[in-house]
Protein backbone atom coordinates (compact mmCIF):
# COMPACT_ATOMS: atom_id res chain seq x y z
CA UNK A 1 0.00 0.00 0.00
CA UNK A 2 1.71 3.50 -1.12
CA UNK A 3 0.43 6.28 0.89
CA UNK A 4 0.86 10.00 0.80
CA UNK A 5 0.61 13.75 0.58
CA UNK A 6 2.99 15.62 -1.54
CA UNK A 7 3.30 19.18 -1.20
CA UNK A 8 5.75 20.90 -4.19
CA UNK A 9 6.47 24.14 -2.51
CA UNK A 10 7.73 25.99 -5.63
CA UNK A 11 7.82 24.88 -8.91
CA UNK A 12 11.53 26.28 -10.58
CA UNK A 13 12.72 26.81 -14.14
CA UNK A 14 9.26 28.46 -15.18
CA UNK A 15 8.07 31.96 -15.21
CA UNK A 16 6.37 32.70 -11.43
CA UNK A 17 5.13 31.21 -8.26
CA UNK A 18 3.28 28.06 -8.43
CA UNK A 19 3.05 24.86 -6.40
CA UNK A 20 1.62 21.00 -6.63
CA UNK A 21 -0.36 19.52 -3.78
CA UNK A 22 -1.02 15.31 -4.40
CA UNK A 23 -2.78 13.10 -2.05
CA UNK A 24 -1.96 9.35 -2.46
CA UNK A 25 -4.08 6.84 -0.57
CA UNK A 26 -4.27 3.07 -1.44
CA UNK A 27 -2.28 3.69 -4.69
CA UNK A 28 -4.67 6.04 -6.10
CA UNK A 29 -4.26 9.73 -6.16
CA UNK A 30 -7.17 11.32 -4.73
CA UNK A 31 -6.70 14.93 -4.94
CA UNK A 32 -3.93 16.91 -6.76
CA UNK A 33 -3.65 20.55 -7.20
CA UNK A 34 -1.76 22.30 -9.30
CA UNK A 35 -2.05 26.17 -7.48
CA UNK A 36 -0.97 29.08 -9.22
CA UNK A 37 0.17 31.68 -6.92
CA UNK A 38 0.49 34.90 -8.08
CA UNK A 39 -1.61 35.79 -11.19
CA UNK A 40 -3.69 38.36 -10.06
CA UNK A 41 -1.82 41.68 -11.06
CA UNK A 42 -4.31 44.18 -12.20
CA UNK A 43 -2.62 45.30 -15.43
CA UNK A 44 -6.08 45.24 -17.00
CA UNK A 45 -7.77 47.01 -14.05
CA UNK A 46 -4.82 49.66 -13.85
CA UNK A 47 -5.02 50.29 -17.90
CA UNK A 48 -8.35 51.51 -16.96
CA UNK A 49 -9.01 55.24 -17.56
CA UNK A 50 -5.35 55.77 -20.45
CA UNK A 51 -5.20 56.71 -23.21
CA UNK A 52 -4.69 54.10 -26.67
CA UNK A 53 -1.76 55.29 -27.14
CA UNK A 54 0.07 54.52 -23.67
CA UNK A 55 -1.74 51.19 -22.92
CA UNK A 56 0.25 48.94 -25.24
CA UNK A 57 3.72 50.10 -24.24
CA UNK A 58 2.25 49.56 -20.34
CA UNK A 59 0.90 46.45 -20.54
CA UNK A 60 3.81 44.71 -22.59
CA UNK A 61 4.90 44.61 -18.33
CA UNK A 62 2.66 41.43 -18.09
CA UNK A 63 5.66 39.30 -18.84
CA UNK A 64 9.56 39.92 -18.91
CA UNK A 65 10.18 37.49 -21.49
CA UNK A 66 7.50 37.27 -23.72
CA UNK A 67 6.34 41.23 -23.66
CA UNK A 68 6.53 41.46 -27.33
CA UNK A 69 3.24 38.94 -27.32
CA UNK A 70 1.50 40.93 -24.98
CA UNK A 71 2.40 44.62 -27.24
CA UNK A 72 1.66 42.95 -29.97
CA UNK A 73 -1.95 41.73 -28.86
CA UNK A 74 -2.92 44.61 -27.05
CA UNK A 75 -1.87 46.64 -29.98
CA UNK A 76 -4.50 44.76 -32.29
CA UNK A 77 -7.08 44.98 -29.73
CA UNK A 78 -6.96 48.76 -29.61
CA UNK A 79 -6.75 48.79 -33.37
CA UNK A 80 -9.57 47.03 -34.07
CA UNK A 81 -11.72 48.58 -31.20
CA UNK A 82 -11.00 51.85 -33.76
CA UNK A 83 -10.95 50.07 -36.99
CA UNK A 84 -7.53 50.54 -38.23
CA UNK A 85 -6.35 48.91 -41.02
CA UNK A 86 -1.97 48.61 -41.30
CA UNK A 87 0.07 48.51 -44.02
CA UNK A 88 1.48 45.09 -45.48
CA UNK A 89 4.56 46.66 -44.82
CA UNK A 90 3.82 47.39 -41.00
CA UNK A 91 2.08 43.17 -40.80
CA UNK A 92 5.71 42.49 -42.42
CA UNK A 93 8.03 44.22 -40.02
CA UNK A 94 5.37 42.83 -37.25
CA UNK A 95 6.17 39.16 -38.31
CA UNK A 96 9.90 39.84 -38.47
CA UNK A 97 9.80 40.76 -34.95
CA UNK A 98 7.46 37.81 -33.93
CA UNK A 99 10.09 35.34 -35.09
CA UNK A 100 12.88 37.12 -33.45
CA UNK A 101 10.52 36.78 -30.01
CA UNK A 102 9.91 33.19 -30.78
CA UNK A 103 14.04 32.66 -31.31
CA UNK A 104 14.89 34.28 -28.33
CA UNK A 105 12.11 32.76 -26.13
CA UNK A 106 11.74 29.13 -27.24
CA UNK A 107 15.67 28.70 -26.69
CA UNK A 108 15.54 30.46 -23.27
CA UNK A 109 13.47 27.48 -22.33
CA UNK A 110 14.53 25.12 -24.07
CA UNK A 111 18.35 25.42 -23.44
CA UNK A 112 18.35 26.72 -20.06
CA UNK A 113 15.77 25.23 -18.40
CA UNK A 114 15.05 22.09 -20.05
CA UNK A 115 18.64 21.26 -21.12
CA UNK A 116 19.26 19.64 -17.77
CA UNK A 117 16.12 17.67 -17.80
CA UNK A 118 17.59 15.82 -20.91
CA UNK A 119 21.16 15.84 -20.13
CA UNK A 120 19.97 14.24 -15.94
CA UNK A 121 21.35 16.97 -14.71
CA UNK A 122 19.98 19.67 -12.29
CA UNK A 123 21.00 22.68 -13.89
CA UNK A 124 23.18 24.45 -17.08
CA UNK A 125 25.51 25.23 -14.33
CA UNK A 126 26.33 22.22 -13.80
CA UNK A 127 27.59 21.21 -17.39
CA UNK A 128 31.28 20.70 -17.68
CA UNK A 129 33.44 23.14 -19.29
CA UNK A 130 34.78 20.11 -22.00
CA UNK A 131 33.73 20.38 -25.03
CA UNK A 132 33.27 16.42 -25.79
CA UNK A 133 31.32 16.70 -22.30
CA UNK A 134 27.50 16.20 -22.87
CA UNK A 135 25.30 19.06 -23.69
CA UNK A 136 28.38 21.80 -23.78
CA UNK A 137 28.11 22.23 -27.22
CA UNK A 138 24.32 22.64 -26.89
CA UNK A 139 24.60 25.01 -24.33
CA UNK A 140 26.99 27.24 -26.55
CA UNK A 141 24.81 27.12 -29.51
CA UNK A 142 21.96 28.59 -27.36
CA UNK A 143 24.19 31.72 -26.59
CA UNK A 144 24.42 32.44 -30.57
CA UNK A 145 20.75 31.51 -31.13
CA UNK A 146 19.48 33.73 -28.05
CA UNK A 147 21.81 36.46 -29.31
CA UNK A 148 19.83 36.08 -32.66
CA UNK A 149 16.88 36.12 -31.73
CA UNK A 150 17.54 39.65 -29.55
CA UNK A 151 19.29 40.99 -32.62
CA UNK A 152 16.24 40.92 -34.80
CA UNK A 153 13.83 42.71 -32.08
CA UNK A 154 16.64 45.20 -31.12
CA UNK A 155 16.89 46.26 -34.83
CA UNK A 156 12.75 45.74 -36.28
CA UNK A 157 11.63 47.13 -32.47
CA UNK A 158 13.89 48.91 -30.69
CA UNK A 159 14.46 46.41 -28.22
CA UNK A 160 13.78 42.59 -26.76
CA UNK A 161 12.31 43.66 -24.09
CA UNK A 162 9.41 46.29 -24.07
CA UNK A 163 9.78 47.98 -27.31
CA UNK A 164 9.38 51.39 -27.93
CA UNK A 165 8.60 51.32 -31.76
CA UNK A 166 5.89 49.72 -31.83
CA UNK A 167 2.20 51.48 -31.85
CA UNK A 168 -1.31 51.41 -32.98
CA UNK A 169 -1.21 52.27 -36.31
CA UNK A 170 2.41 50.90 -37.58
CA UNK A 171 5.57 52.23 -36.01
CA UNK A 172 7.17 54.84 -34.09
CA UNK A 173 10.20 54.33 -35.73
CA UNK A 174 11.07 52.55 -38.30
CA UNK A 175 14.49 49.97 -38.54
CA UNK A 176 17.56 50.51 -40.32
CA UNK A 177 17.81 48.79 -43.36
CA UNK A 178 21.99 48.53 -43.21
CA UNK A 179 21.76 46.40 -40.45
CA UNK A 180 19.88 43.81 -42.36
CA UNK A 181 22.74 42.04 -43.96
CA UNK A 182 24.25 41.20 -40.64
CA UNK A 183 21.04 39.76 -39.60
CA UNK A 184 20.76 37.43 -42.25
CA UNK A 185 24.33 36.51 -41.79
CA UNK A 186 24.06 35.72 -38.36
CA UNK A 187 20.89 33.47 -38.83
CA UNK A 188 22.26 31.47 -41.58
CA UNK A 189 25.16 30.58 -39.01
CA UNK A 190 22.45 29.56 -36.39
CA UNK A 191 20.78 27.35 -38.63
CA UNK A 192 23.04 24.26 -37.64
CA UNK A 193 22.98 24.98 -34.39
CA UNK A 194 19.07 25.20 -34.07
CA UNK A 195 19.11 21.48 -36.33
CA UNK A 196 21.59 20.16 -33.76
CA UNK A 197 19.53 21.70 -30.84
CA UNK A 198 16.29 19.84 -32.26
CA UNK A 199 17.92 16.77 -32.76
CA UNK A 200 18.85 16.72 -28.98
CA UNK A 201 15.07 16.89 -28.20
CA UNK A 202 13.83 14.36 -30.77
CA UNK A 203 16.08 12.20 -29.82
CA UNK A 204 15.06 12.23 -25.55
CA UNK A 205 13.01 9.40 -25.06
CA UNK A 206 10.72 10.87 -21.86
CA UNK A 207 6.45 10.00 -22.95
CA UNK A 208 3.53 10.88 -21.70
CA UNK A 209 0.86 10.15 -23.73
CA UNK A 210 -2.75 11.77 -23.46
CA UNK A 211 -5.43 12.54 -25.57
CA UNK A 212 -6.69 15.81 -24.66
CA UNK A 213 -7.95 18.71 -27.19
CA UNK A 214 -5.73 21.30 -28.84
CA UNK A 215 -6.21 25.37 -29.57
CA UNK A 216 -4.27 27.16 -32.02
CA UNK A 217 -4.68 29.71 -34.47
CA UNK A 218 -4.15 28.47 -38.61
CA UNK A 219 -3.38 30.52 -41.53
CA UNK A 220 -4.38 29.73 -44.48
CA UNK A 221 -1.21 30.49 -46.53
CA UNK A 222 1.71 30.43 -43.85
CA UNK A 223 2.86 29.32 -40.56
CA UNK A 224 1.25 32.33 -38.53
CA UNK A 225 1.51 33.48 -35.08
CA UNK A 226 -0.10 36.87 -35.80
CA UNK A 227 -3.36 36.10 -37.77
CA UNK A 228 -5.49 33.58 -38.85
CA UNK A 229 -8.86 31.67 -37.39
CA UNK A 230 -9.04 29.74 -34.26
CA UNK A 231 -8.97 25.65 -34.57
CA UNK A 232 -9.35 22.60 -31.99
CA UNK A 233 -8.97 19.24 -32.74
CA UNK A 234 -12.43 17.99 -33.55
CA UNK A 235 -12.32 20.69 -36.33
CA UNK A 236 -14.11 23.52 -35.14
CA UNK A 237 -13.14 26.88 -36.31
CA UNK A 238 -14.01 30.01 -35.38
CA UNK A 239 -12.61 33.52 -36.45
CA UNK A 240 -10.33 35.00 -33.72
CA UNK A 241 -12.47 37.60 -32.64
CA UNK A 242 -15.01 34.55 -31.19
CA UNK A 243 -12.18 33.10 -28.73
CA UNK A 244 -14.61 33.26 -25.93
CA UNK A 245 -17.13 31.43 -27.86
CA UNK A 246 -14.46 28.07 -27.47
CA UNK A 247 -15.00 27.94 -23.86
CA UNK A 248 -16.06 28.35 -20.49
CA UNK A 249 -14.22 29.33 -17.83
CA UNK A 250 -13.48 27.24 -14.75
CA UNK A 251 -12.89 28.81 -10.83
CA UNK A 252 -10.36 27.12 -9.43
CA UNK A 253 -10.65 27.84 -5.90
CA UNK A 254 -7.17 27.35 -4.69
CA UNK A 255 -5.65 28.68 -7.21
CA UNK A 256 -4.56 32.38 -8.00
CA UNK A 257 -5.86 31.45 -12.21
CA UNK A 258 -9.05 30.67 -13.18
CA UNK A 259 -8.98 27.50 -15.05
CA UNK A 260 -10.32 27.19 -18.67
CA UNK A 261 -12.67 24.13 -20.48
CA UNK A 262 -14.00 24.09 -23.94
CA UNK A 263 -17.66 25.17 -23.70
CA UNK A 264 -19.03 22.54 -26.12
CA UNK A 265 -17.56 19.53 -24.72
CA UNK A 266 -16.52 20.27 -21.26
CA UNK A 267 -13.32 18.94 -22.00
CA UNK A 268 -9.84 20.17 -21.40
CA UNK A 269 -7.31 21.21 -24.14
CA UNK A 270 -3.98 22.44 -24.75
CA UNK A 271 -2.32 25.72 -26.04
CA UNK A 272 1.59 25.77 -27.40
CA UNK A 273 3.80 25.18 -29.66
CA UNK A 274 2.66 21.28 -29.55
CA UNK A 275 -0.77 22.36 -30.40
CA UNK A 276 0.51 24.85 -33.37
CA UNK A 277 2.80 21.76 -35.30
CA UNK A 278 0.28 19.69 -34.52
CA UNK A 279 -2.18 21.64 -36.99
CA UNK A 280 0.31 23.66 -38.71
CA UNK A 281 2.93 21.82 -39.70
CA UNK A 282 2.08 21.36 -43.50
CA UNK A 283 2.57 25.54 -43.46
CA UNK A 284 6.22 25.49 -42.52
CA UNK A 285 8.42 27.08 -44.67
CA UNK A 286 9.77 25.14 -47.44
CA UNK A 287 13.13 24.92 -46.01
CA UNK A 288 12.29 23.45 -42.69
CA UNK A 289 10.15 21.05 -43.84
CA UNK A 290 12.85 19.69 -45.93
CA UNK A 291 15.50 19.97 -43.09
CA UNK A 292 13.34 18.91 -40.77
CA UNK A 293 11.92 16.30 -42.52
CA UNK A 294 12.79 13.21 -40.23
CA UNK A 295 11.67 15.38 -37.46
CA UNK A 296 8.54 16.17 -38.27
CA UNK A 297 7.44 12.99 -38.58
CA UNK A 298 6.26 12.30 -35.05
CA UNK A 299 3.65 15.32 -35.48
CA UNK A 300 0.63 15.38 -34.71
CA UNK A 301 2.08 13.59 -31.42
CA UNK A 302 -0.31 13.54 -28.21
CA UNK A 303 3.08 13.29 -26.52
CA UNK A 304 3.26 16.69 -23.92
CA UNK A 305 7.00 16.17 -24.45
CA UNK A 306 6.94 16.71 -27.82
CA UNK A 307 5.88 20.58 -26.82
CA UNK A 308 9.69 20.87 -26.43
CA UNK A 309 10.40 19.17 -30.01
CA UNK A 310 7.99 21.44 -31.58
CA UNK A 311 9.33 24.82 -29.93
CA UNK A 312 12.71 23.52 -31.88
CA UNK A 313 10.99 23.05 -34.86
CA UNK A 314 9.46 26.66 -34.57
CA UNK A 315 12.57 28.18 -33.90
CA UNK A 316 14.21 27.20 -37.46
CA UNK A 317 10.48 27.98 -39.17
CA UNK A 318 11.46 31.41 -37.54
CA UNK A 319 15.16 31.75 -38.70
CA UNK A 320 13.69 30.54 -42.28
CA UNK A 321 10.96 32.94 -42.63
CA UNK A 322 13.22 36.07 -41.09
CA UNK A 323 15.99 35.24 -43.66
CA UNK A 324 13.44 35.73 -46.54
CA UNK A 325 12.27 38.76 -45.15
CA UNK A 326 14.75 40.14 -44.41
CA UNK A 327 16.43 39.64 -48.20
CA UNK A 328 13.55 40.81 -49.88
CA UNK A 329 11.95 43.96 -48.14
CA UNK A 330 12.59 47.33 -48.90
CA UNK A 331 11.29 50.05 -45.83
CA UNK A 332 9.29 52.64 -46.72
CA UNK A 333 8.61 55.62 -44.94
CA UNK A 334 5.45 56.25 -43.42
CA UNK A 335 3.68 56.97 -40.75
CA UNK A 336 1.35 54.96 -38.10
CA UNK A 337 -2.19 55.11 -39.36
CA UNK A 338 -4.27 57.41 -37.02
CA UNK A 339 -7.76 57.98 -36.82
CA UNK A 340 -10.48 60.24 -34.65
CA UNK A 341 -11.02 57.97 -31.28
CA UNK A 342 -14.45 56.36 -31.73
CA UNK A 343 -16.68 54.19 -29.30
CA UNK A 344 -15.73 50.26 -30.06
CA UNK A 345 -14.68 47.01 -28.66
CA UNK A 346 -12.05 45.39 -30.10
CA UNK A 347 -10.29 41.55 -29.71
CA UNK A 348 -6.46 40.61 -30.28
CA UNK A 349 -5.32 37.30 -30.63
CA UNK A 350 -2.23 35.92 -31.00
CA UNK A 351 0.06 32.76 -30.59
CA UNK A 352 2.31 33.76 -27.75
CA UNK A 353 5.73 31.49 -27.09
CA UNK A 354 3.58 29.40 -24.65
CA UNK A 355 0.08 29.44 -26.34
CA UNK A 356 -2.84 31.24 -27.76
CA UNK A 357 -3.15 34.95 -25.75
CA UNK A 358 -6.50 36.96 -25.88
CA UNK A 359 -6.58 40.73 -25.28
CA UNK A 360 -9.52 42.63 -25.65
CA UNK A 361 -10.14 46.42 -25.20
CA UNK A 362 -13.44 48.39 -24.92
CA UNK A 363 -12.50 51.83 -25.67
CA UNK A 364 -15.22 54.97 -25.44
CA UNK A 365 -15.15 57.95 -27.79
CA UNK A 366 -12.65 59.92 -25.95
CA UNK A 367 -9.90 57.27 -26.87
CA UNK A 368 -10.07 55.97 -23.26
CA UNK A 369 -9.63 52.24 -22.27
CA UNK A 370 -13.30 51.59 -20.46
CA UNK A 371 -12.87 48.23 -19.81
CA UNK A 372 -10.05 44.87 -20.66
CA UNK A 373 -9.39 41.47 -20.14
CA UNK A 374 -6.42 39.12 -21.05
CA UNK A 375 -6.80 35.56 -21.14
CA UNK A 376 -2.97 33.78 -20.94
CA UNK A 377 -2.09 30.51 -22.04
CA UNK A 378 -0.97 29.06 -18.64
CA UNK A 379 -4.18 29.77 -17.01
CA UNK A 380 -5.29 28.08 -20.24
CA UNK A 381 -3.75 24.80 -19.86
CA UNK A 382 -4.04 24.49 -15.92
CA UNK A 383 -6.13 22.36 -16.11
CA UNK A 384 -4.63 19.73 -18.17
CA UNK A 385 -1.27 20.14 -16.72
CA UNK A 386 -3.41 18.99 -13.69
CA UNK A 387 -4.54 15.96 -15.34
CA UNK A 388 -1.44 15.11 -16.97
CA UNK A 389 -0.25 14.74 -13.61
CA UNK A 390 -2.74 12.87 -12.19
CA UNK A 391 -2.07 10.18 -15.30
CA UNK A 392 1.33 10.45 -14.24
CA UNK A 393 1.29 9.73 -10.46
CA UNK A 394 -1.56 7.03 -11.04
CA UNK A 395 0.52 4.77 -13.31
CA UNK A 396 3.79 5.56 -11.65
CA UNK A 397 2.80 4.96 -8.06
CA UNK A 398 6.00 1.70 -7.42
CA UNK A 399 8.61 4.71 -8.25
CA UNK A 400 10.73 6.04 -5.72
CA UNK A 401 9.66 9.79 -4.22
CA UNK A 402 12.86 11.32 -5.79
CA UNK A 403 11.76 10.14 -9.20
CA UNK A 404 8.27 10.82 -8.67
CA UNK A 405 9.02 14.80 -7.62
CA UNK A 406 11.44 15.02 -10.94
CA UNK A 407 8.97 13.56 -12.86
CA UNK A 408 6.43 16.02 -12.02
CA UNK A 409 9.30 18.98 -12.78
CA UNK A 410 9.67 18.00 -16.24
CA UNK A 411 5.96 17.45 -16.96
CA UNK A 412 5.34 21.36 -15.60
CA UNK A 413 8.28 22.20 -17.61
CA UNK A 414 7.22 20.74 -20.97
CA UNK A 415 4.44 23.09 -20.95
CA UNK A 416 6.77 26.14 -20.98
CA UNK A 417 4.41 27.82 -18.17
CA UNK A 418 4.63 31.76 -17.91
CA UNK A 419 4.76 32.61 -14.15
CA UNK A 420 8.69 33.63 -13.79
CA UNK A 421 12.44 32.47 -13.69
CA UNK A 422 13.07 30.66 -10.25
CA UNK A 423 16.85 30.41 -9.30
CA UNK A 424 16.14 27.44 -6.84
CA UNK A 425 14.60 23.85 -7.24
CA UNK A 426 11.57 22.46 -5.79
CA UNK A 427 11.26 21.44 -2.37
CA UNK A 428 9.28 18.50 -1.58
CA UNK A 429 7.40 16.64 1.41
CA UNK A 430 6.16 14.03 1.74
CA UNK A 431 4.33 12.65 4.87
CA UNK A 432 3.66 9.11 4.80
CA UNK A 433 0.47 7.62 6.22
Amino acid sequence: MHSCDVTIDNVTKIEGSAGLKVSINDDKVTELKFIIQDYRRFYTTAVKGKPIIAVPSFLSRICGTCSVAHLFAAIKALENSQGIQVSEQTKILRRLAYDGLMIRDHSLHLYFFTLPDVLGLDSILDIPDDDNAPGHVLLHDSFDIKQAGTDITNVIIGAAIHAPYPTPGGFLKLPDQTKFPELIESLEKIRPQVLRGIKAFYDWPENLIRNSDYLALRNGTRFDFLDGFLLNANGKKVPSEEFLSFMEEVVVPYSQSQGYRFSDTHEDYLVGALARINFNKDLLHPRTKADAAQFLDVFPSKNIYHNNLAQGIEVLNCVDDAIDILKNLNIDPEPPVRKPPVAGIGVGVVEAPRGTLYHMAKVNDKGMVEDYDVIVPTSQNQITIENDLKKYFNENLNKEEGELKLAAEKIIRAYDPCMSCATNFLKIDWIRK
